[in-house]
């Protein structure tokens, strides 16, 4: 990165741009993005006019000529954003790259590989820590670290970093020029009850929104500001529920003729067969009110449907929920309502992603220690917690390791 021109950052995965917002904010110039949901490459068109945009899938795309056509060389780029979405359990071992349920990572890696650019940051859901006991995480390290980056991992709490949200993500960061790095130190640290306290609560990021608007449909609120601050009211079992929760309480602490059928099925068929709950697509906890002085739960596509807000007698609104990913009411969503939530929650939160992003421009201010030595895994950090997990015990000894097992990383 030049003190004579903005840095130049590509986005893959880029959805509707939380992490391009970030970056941009932070004084990167985002020069290209991509994603193939097309709701996404709207809302980014509308955000980032400076930006183009293609809507297209990335397992088609030659990155050589997607440089030229925007005048740049290989090693020219200073910062490759996004992820690969996780493809489900993936073949190990050798045959690992081989797996089609792995195309899109084996994708990414060929971006590293072809572009080079001088940082890369790839953000995922914590799964990614103990999928497939750990050798799908060894693996995709091992390549980065066999391109010649040298990088840290980290589950990563967003409300330690400013976002009035519990929610907690695996982030790798690298850079191939041979600086040591960190990660930077946390703008409010959480002891104690680290899934629950935080100064950056859900009261706070509402604080100024007008009342939301009760329409019969999403097409009733269009043109209101700000966009999508309007909610359908519930009537019948379905208020009852929400108007009997306190906050803090979900579906199981209601009484049971107030909870849901689908609710019940779950609940029953988990201590009759014993099958764990992420096997049943998460607790059944359905309805959540949420608390006004805490942070808020991950926000999620379902979020508009599930949280209710922390003291009135309805489900969040699309603008509250982007309230508390920390996106400005300016920030325009397009598509239909569930696209517009679902970028959401796939985004990256732009606070975070400006903490992250204006670090990097401040480390690559430095002097390498190295430019030509080889990558490595510079560090990482699975939990908070004090004690770990034998799932998670796994993962930390696949990657201590990760240095005698290059021959397994072909790339």
């Amino acid at each position: 990165m030049t003190n004579t021109r903005k840095p130049i950052c590509l986005s893959l995965f880029a959805g509707g741009g939380g992490c391009s917002l970030g970056f941009k904010q932070a004084g990167f110039n985002i020069l290209y993005a991509v994603d193939l949901d097309v709701s996404s490459c709207k809302t980014y068109t509308q955000n980032f006019p400076g930006t183009e945009v293609e809507n297209a899938d990335i397992t088609s795309l030659n990155w050589r000529t997607m440089l030229a056509e925007h005048g740049l060389v290989e090693g020219e780029v200073d910062m490759l954003i996004g992820g690969p979405p996780c493809q489900g359990f993936s073949t190990a071992g050798k045959r690992f790259w081989d797996d089609p349920r792995n195309h899109l990572l084996k994708s990414y890696i060929d971006a590293l590989r072809v572009m080079r650019p001088r940082w890369f940051m790839m953000e995922n859901v914590e799964g990614l820590l103990t999928m497939k006991k750990g050798e799908y995480l060894s693996h995709v390290v091992g390549a980065f670290v066999k391109l010649g980056y040298k990088l840290r991992l980290e589950k990563v709490y967003a409300h330690e970093y400013g976002v009035p949200q519990r929610r907690k993500r695996v982030f790798i960061i690298g850079n191939r020029l041979g600086w040591d790095f960190s990660f930077p130190a946390p703008t409010t640290p959480i002891g104690g009850a680290i899934f629950r306290t935080s100064p950056n609560t859900i009261e706070s990021a509402l604080r100024g929104l007008p009342v939301a608007r009760a329409v019969s449909s999403p097409s009733q609120a269009r043109g209101r500001l700000p966009q999508g601050h309007f909610h359908i009211p519930q009537t019948g079992i379905n208020l009852e529920r929400i108007q009997r929760l306190q906050p803090g309480q979900t579906m199981k602490d209601l009484p049971d003729d107030l909870q849901h059928e689908s609710f019940k099925r779950r609940a029953f068929r988990r201590v009759m067969d014993g099958m764990p709950s992420e096997k049943r697509g998460g607790a059944p906890s359905g309805l959540k009110r949420l608390i006004a002085s805490e942070p808020a739960l991950t926000i999620t596509s379902a979020s508009t449907r599930e949280f209710v807000h922390p003291t009135e007698d309805r489900c969040l609104t699309i603008r509250e929920c982007a309230r508390i990913q920390t996106f400005p009411d300016s920030f325009e969503f397009c598509g239909s309502a569930a696209d517009q939530i679902k970028q959401i929650g796939n985004a990256i939160p732009p606070l975070l992603a400006r903490t992250f992003a204006e670090y990097i421009m401040d480390q690559s201010h430095q002097s390498p220690s190295d430019p030509e030595q080889q990558g490595g895994l510079l560090g990482f950090s699975l939990t908070k917690a004090e004690a770990m997990s034998p799932a998670l015990r796994r993962t930390q000894s696949l990657l201590e390791s990760i240095s005698t097992q290059a021959s397994l990383f072909p790339t």
